[in-house]
């Protein structure tokens, strides 16, 4: 039996080079080989997770089945691999000091002065080596760049497992970038030497630099980047930017890198079967139809903030083979008045979110969606916001609202439930004045879908599982209130106690669910979801497109 496989990628010279990305590509392309793979990313950040931090700082978070709050780069990886990630697969400097301080507290160190080595690295260590069963390789993703003060215990951690697990059983691979000077019409590799020499200064040798270019390297290039970096002509791959961030595992492929992965860690593996990537850049990219989105957000300045929804809505159009044009729309100016924005096109997203910034925009969009009979999907707050809309103007339920926003509210439609039973079966209480962080419904679900729903046409099957991260639920004492104005049901939880998905009668396609659905969707598996919601703007396109033949006739 093979002893499982170490990669650790680091990043260098600048952060947003793509770790996440080559990480998620490279165990893409492990996976074509036949091999099991599980993927990590350690988080050098001193926050225990990324739950209570601003989008614009940190982008999404990204929440797992078992309900941990991640980094987003968890989504990269379970949208390019079959691996499914769990807390194990996320953790954070923050994490490691509270584990280490707790048992110091226990007297488990047995008085001992408790130090950032052996004591933290070796709780680092413990957490890489936690994997599962039948895995082949793991790959660690070091957040962070190479020199800052924060990443030194997880580099030093990585630096001892290379001897704790010997040269044929551990790989590094170093992102790094080098730059185009427009002005000297050059490529300079003096960033990139840089980089490696802080590395190298504290314990550690690449095996394999990935250079994050502009255009191709080439060979002198790649020669004397080898010279320099003390690695092998052939461990130099040119990181290439890319049209479409699934061409990244053809563009590692072509360049040699999975090969070269295999050799140095001399493992068997089959021929690489790359023909879905194939079949996926191949619809992207010639695509037979397009359709208009809009996303009525207020993190729209930051696209990183809805990069789960980005992928989603692309994969949306991949079952349709149609280009998904998203339209990213201020929920802040919709409450000026003017739903200019939204006018022409042919589906209408609110996703989730927090605080009441820009609430009445995004109930401004979804009345006129409702209204107008434009396809709409509502995520999380977008499902809590699309009860209040049809209570306050189907319902008659004036200045009803969700209690996070207004307390006073005469018509609590969305409150927040004090006491309930977590996924884990534990009765967790909470009010307005608990830590934010931590104290939602996270994780998997269970949801019973009603027969002949656009849900139950969508998903094909009664009983599904999807992810959450919401602290606030609809009322179901105003249950047969918006039922009679056309509200349905569609999705609830077994005990019928939690509303999970909400239709609107005589509507062309209106859904909303109180979940997060794209967390589990893929390029190669699109969720269920967003490819009917697709659908259906693509039929209401093909609605508009004839009505402005007729006015032009006429």
């Amino acid at each position: 039996m093979m002893r499982q496989k170490f990669i650790f990628v680091t990043g260098g010279v600048v952060s947003s080079l793509g770790k996440g990305l080559a990480s998620a590509s490279i165990g893409a392309l492990l996976e074509s080989r036949g091999l099991n793979i599980m993927i990590k990313k350690l988080d050098p950040y001193i926050n225990v997770d990324p739950g209570t931090m601003n989008p614009f700082q940190h982008g999404e978070v990204y929440v797992t089945d078992d309900g941990a709050e991640t980094d987003l780069d968890l989504g990269h990886y379970e949208r390019f691999t079959n691996a499914v990630v769990s807390r194990r697969c996320n953790f954070t400097t923050g994490q490691v000091y509270d584990t280490v301080l707790s048992k110091e507290r226990k007297g488990e160190y047995l008085g001992g002065t408790v130090q950032v080595i052996p004591h933290i690295t070796d709780e680092i260590k413990r957490r890489i080596l936690d994997v599962d069963d039948g895995v082949d390789v793991v790959l660690v993703e070091i957040g962070g760049t190479v020199g800052d003060i924060e990443s030194l215990p997880f580099l030093e951690a990585i630096r001892q497992l290379r001897n704790d697990l010997g040269k044929e059983n551990s790989l590094f691979i170093h992102l790094t970038l080098v730059p185009f000077i427009k002005t000297a019409d050059e490529m300079k590799t003096k960033p990139t030497q840089h980089s490696v020499n802080e590395l190298r200064r504290i314990g550690i040798q690449p095996d394999i630099l990935l250079c994050r270019t502009e255009r191709a390297l080439s060979q002198g290039l790649k020669d004397k980047i080898a010279l320099f970096c003390n690695v092998e002509k052939d461990a130099v791959i040119t990181a290439r930017d890319v049209e479409v961030i699934y061409e990244v595992p053809l563009l590692f492929h072509n360049e040699g890198l999975d090969d070269k992965i295999t050799k140095l860690l001399n493992i068997w593996a089959k021929k690489p079967d790359l023909s879905k990537w194939d079949n996926i850049i191949e619809t992207i990219k010639n695509p037979k139809r397009q359709v208009d989105i809009a996303l009525v957000g207020k993190y729209v300045r930051l696209k990183d903030s809805y990069k789960s929804l980005n992928e989603a809505l692309v994969h949306g159009g991949i079952a349709n083979n149609c280009k998904v044009n998203i339209h990213y729309i201020d929920s802040e100016d919709l409450e000026r008045g003017s739903n200019a924005g939204l006018q022409g096109v042919d589906g209408i997203l609110v996703p989730g979110g927090f605080g009441d910034r820009g609430i009445e925009g995004k109930i401004n969009a979804i009345r006129f969606s409702r209204e107008k009979k434009i396809p709409y999907l509502g995520l999380c707050l977008g499902m809590q916001l699309a009860v209040i809309e049809i209570g306050r103007h189907k319902a008659g339920c004036e200045g009803a609202h969700s209690c996070e926003f207004d307390e006073n509210t005469p018509y609590p439609i969305i409150y927040l439930i004090e006491e309930w039973v977590d996924r884990d079966n534990k009765v967790q209480k909470r009010d307005k004045f608990s830590d934010k962080g931590g104290t939602m419904r996270l994780g998997a679900y269970p949801c019973k879908i009603a027969q002949g729903s656009l849900a139950f046409k969508a998903y094909g099957q009664e009983m599904i599982h999807e992810r959450h991260r919401h602290r606030y639920e609809f009322n179901m004492e105003f249950r047969n209130r918006l039922e009679k104005c056309g509200m349905v049901i569609s999705g609830i939880s077994p005990d019928g106690k939690l509303v999970e998905i909400i239709e609107f009668k005589n509507h062309p396609w209106f859904l909303a669910c109180q979940f997060h659905p794209e967390f589990k969707s893929k390029p190669f598996k699109p969720h269920p979801l967003f490819r009917d919601f697709i659908r259906a703007s693509l039929k209401q396109r093909q609605e508009n497109n004839r009505n402005a033949k007729k006015n032009r006739h006429t």
